[in-house]
């Protein structure tokens, strides 16, 4: 019977019974991370202060600087073989006209004229007072007009043919000197020579009474014919002027006249001509800097992807032809891959040449501000970002600090970079040979300058860095040793509840055996007390039944 009732308590916790199984597997998959933990502490120990990291970042700073550099470089190129002068494919810019010749706005773009230099000889053929001003007077028809300065005639009077003393006459302008030195419109459009060239030609040359050709003075033939002088006579008045001589002068003024409006419209049209061209010209120079620029930052990404691959490359323990080929075709996959990228830094370099070349040198120092204000901020978003990651808020504050620190010199390495390469470049570009032109690159200055502020800023930098990661690592080392300890006795932890649930797991099977065995003997008992009258021998097995039983329970008990 105590048999019985003890059976009846296995029974009743039985009521209560915990799936084991799904607790040791839980419990074992608990161990299988755990260990996978103490896996990545134990790589994380290896990789404390890894200079690889340093070199990326050193490596980053030339080629981000060179790729950056490229746009303005390129830009600034353009300028020196603009003659010097900003982008601008505006029609005045190429294109003279008589109206801003007048009032000093000059095509300065226009390559093929030097419209500056006319300007300048125009002005200089007036007289002027110490202040710079023209000085004018008013003609007999009481029109105000610039005074010539006495020097200006000499170009049309040398080699000019003249009069005759026997006859008393003299060879006349009919469209006098004056008058083509005081025009804007021949002085914008016609060379000096071309304006001697008319003046001293068959069209304009008369020959005339000296006197009245005196009394001419600058004038145009008929505005002398009809207009009175000071004292209110007019030619005719004075001199013995027939009609048929009259009709004459003014046969030959109209005659002069149309010659010279011809070659007039003939200049002004080679100004239109020559501005075209020379707008042409420019726009096609800056889209082959801006194109330089995009093939030279296209380049320069490649070189950078095939320099990453040879790296791996030289790392890697099989180094022959057959693997330096594969390499070499990965990069060229790799880059190809990735070339919307590319494109869309080359389109960077290419907005950065025209802004460059439409503003100047000022855009290059503008990039480079905003370089370093962009790192600056880069640096200072990131060292927010880190501090506020969920996973670095475990770590403890001396070693956060310190990874904050590194941040921030890594910022500060690239600044340093940019301002010492553009000392080096200053240096470097006091040597004759150093500051010559390299086609697509700018000048070896530049690049040197560029190369040398990175490395010696990189260098720098690295040391630094270098110094904090030692502080790093130190302090990392301690901590990943007590992470260590700690994690290995969470695991021995987990271990011992494993065998404990195991165990428990394998006493709940034997009860669970012991009970379904008392249910079969009990079905037993029921049919032995139906049969105990008929078969004595039933009563003997009965007998044997609570022998075993006992037996069973001796066995449980142990």
């Amino acid at each position: 019977m105590s048999n019985y009732n003890e059976l009846e308590e296995y029974s009743d916790d039985d009521n209560q019974f915990i799936d084991f199984d799904e607790l040791q597997n839980e419990l074992e998959t608990k161990l299988e991370e755990q260990l996978i933990g103490l896996d990545e502490l134990n790589e994380d120990f290896k990789n404390i202060g890894n200079p690889d990291v340093l070199g990326e970042t050193i490596g980053s700073v030339i080629w981000e600087q060179f790729i950056l550099q490229v746009g303005v470089i390129a830009g600034e190129d353009f300028i020196k073989e603009n003659r010097n002068l900003k982008l601008d494919l505006r029609n005045s810019a190429h294109i003279q006209t008589t109206e801003n010749f007048e009032k000093g706005k000059i095509a300065k773009h226009n390559s093929e004229i030097d419209y500056e230099e006319r300007y300048t000889q125009y002005q200089n053929n007036f007289r002027k007072d110490d202040n710079g001003n023209i000085h004018t007077h008013y003609n007999r028809m009481g029109k105000e007009e610039k005074t010539v300065d006495s020097g200006a005639r000499k170009n049309f009077d040398k080699g000019r043919p003249t009069g005759s003393i026997l006859n008393n006459t003299d060879m006349d302008h009919v469209v006098s000197a004056g008058e083509i030195i005081r025009d804007a419109q021949a002085n914008a459009h016609l060379t000096v020579e071309e304006q001697v060239t008319f003046a001293n030609g068959t069209h304009n040359l008369n020959e005339m009474d000296a006197s009245q050709n005196r009394s001419k003075s600058d004038l145009g033939m008929t505005d002398w014919l009809d207009n009175p002088n000071k004292n209110g006579q007019k030619p005719n008045e004075i001199f013995e002027i027939s009609d048929k001589l009259d009709k004459d002068y003014r046969e030959k003024d109209k005659i002069a006249r149309k010659e010279y409006e011809k070659q007039k419209l003939q200049g002004e049209e080679r100004s239109k001509l020559t501005g075209k061209k020379s707008q042409k010209a420019e726009a096609f120079r800056i889209g082959g800097k801006a194109l330089q620029a995009v093939l030279m930052t296209l380049l320069a990404e490649l070189c950078k992807t095939i320099i990453q691959k040879l790296i791996i490359w030289f790392k890697s323990a099989k180094k022959g032809l057959k693997s330096l080929k594969k390499s070499l075709e990965n990069a060229i996959k790799s880059f190809f891959k990735d070339f919307k990228k590319h494109l869309k830094t080359s389109s960077n370099s290419l907005l950065t040449t025209v802004a460059t070349a439409i503003l100047g040198p000022i855009v290059g120092l503008i990039k480079k501000a905003w370089m370093l204000l962009k790192q600056g901020w880069k640096s200072l978003r990131e060292a927010i970002d880190y501090i506020k990651h969920p996973v670095n808020r475990k770590k403890s504050r001396s070693i956060l600090m310190l990874e904050v620190s590194k941040i921030i010199i890594a910022g500060l390495t690239v600044g340093g970079a940019i301002v010492l390469g553009e000392g080096i470049e200053k240096g470097l570009m006091t040597i004759p040979f150093l500051a010559a032109p390299i086609p697509l690159l700018g000048s070896l200055a530049s690049l040197l300058g560029i190369f040398f502020g990175a490395v010696g800023s990189g260098i720098i930098g690295a040391i630094a860095l270098n110094l904090i990661d030692k502080m790093i690592a130190k302090k990392k080392k301690s901590l990943l040793v007590e992470a260590k300890i700690d994690k290995g006795n969470q695991i021995l932890v987990v271990q011992d509840k494993l065998k404990d649930v195991a165990k428990v797991n394998m006493e709940q099977n034997k009860n669970q055996m012991a009970i379904n065995i008392y249910g079969r003997h009990s079905e037993l008992d029921k049919r032995f007390e139906v049969q105990s009258k008929e078969d004595k021998s039933i009563e003997i097995g009965k007998t044997k039944n609570d022998e075993d039983i006992d037996e069973l329970f001796n066995l449980l008990n142990q």
